[in-house]
């Protein structure tokens, strides 16, 4: 009774929650975004899902530094995940540039909604799959939630930086809500940039680039970040690329593995 009763009060370390709460920050930014989108103060929102997307980009590599990734964190991010980048950027749209257009603009933003719900059940039970192989794991099946809200919310940024005249048109946030929709659900592999090592000799031009992003993001934030989401859209079609030839290398190491092995069995 003593043993169980101390351990009970031994508690969780703190280090150890940091990942969840860095979490529950990043839904609280959601959350103000749609407050601000609500008072139609849409830079104050548009900043708000940055750091949203900031934070939820942290919280699952403080994880895995401080050792402290757990399933109950892994559920409580993928549910934060879909407020901010399938429930927030929808609804900023629709209060943005869709109201006018009824139930034909709320339609789309529901589908935008369920395609993110749908890819994030995706994510989390391929999780558990094993029968990934090792040379994917750099790979995501599809754009996933927080760059698919970056992408879905481009006009919206653009607008910031060369005005709404143009890009806050019905039909041009409708033409991103669907694309964004299905690239989301679909099965095109996007870099995850998770297991990214920098070469020993990029690591000072590494280090000045993001401090050069860091004063580019000060300095002029929306044409940064819109420059960024289309410098990802770019390196989609690379991303196939590189995952068809990883897959035809590991073919056809595969089969020259079997064919020594049917010629030493046969030997």
């Amino acid at each position: 009774m003593k043993r169980t009763r101390r351990e009970r009060l031994k508690g969780l370390s703190f280090n150890k929650m940091i990942p969840n709460i860095l979490t529950l920050l990043a839904l609280c930014a959601g959350l103000t975004a749609i407050r601000y989108g609500l008072q139609e103060r849409w830079e104050h929102a548009g900043l708000a899902l940055v750091v949203a997307a900031i934070l939820d980009g942290l919280d699952g590599r403080v994880a895995r530094i401080l050792k402290g990734a757990s399933k109950f964190g892994a559920e409580l991010d993928s549910l934060s995940d879909f407020l901010c980048f399938g429930v927030t950027p929808g609804l900023l749209l629709y209060l943005w540039a869709m109201n006018d257009t009824g139930r034909f603009g709320w339609v789309l933003v529901l589908l935008f909604s369920v395609c993110c719900a749908l890819r994030l059940a995706r994510f989390n039970t391929g999780l558990e799959e094993p029968t990934m192989p090792p040379w994917a794991y750099n790979f995501f099946s599809g754009v996933p939630a927080p760059a698919a809200a970056g992408l879905v919310l481009l006009p919206m940024w653009l607008s910031f930086q060369f005005g709404d005249d143009y890009l806050r048109r019905p039909e041009v946030v409708s033409v991103f809500l669907v694309v964004v929709a299905g690239l989301m659900v679909s099965r095109i592999p996007t870099f995850a940039f998770k297991k990214f090592k920098v070469p020993h000799g990029w690591i000072l031009p590494t280090m000045l680039f993001v401090g050069l992003f860091a004063a580019s993001l000060v300095s002029a934030p929306w044409l940064t970040i819109s420059a960024s989401v289309l410098v990802y859209m770019i390196l989609i079609p690379f991303s196939m690329r590189s995952y068809r030839t990883l897959s035809r290398k590991a073919e056809e190491l595969k089969q020259k593995t079997e064919t020594v092995e049917e010629t030493e069995t046969g030997a």
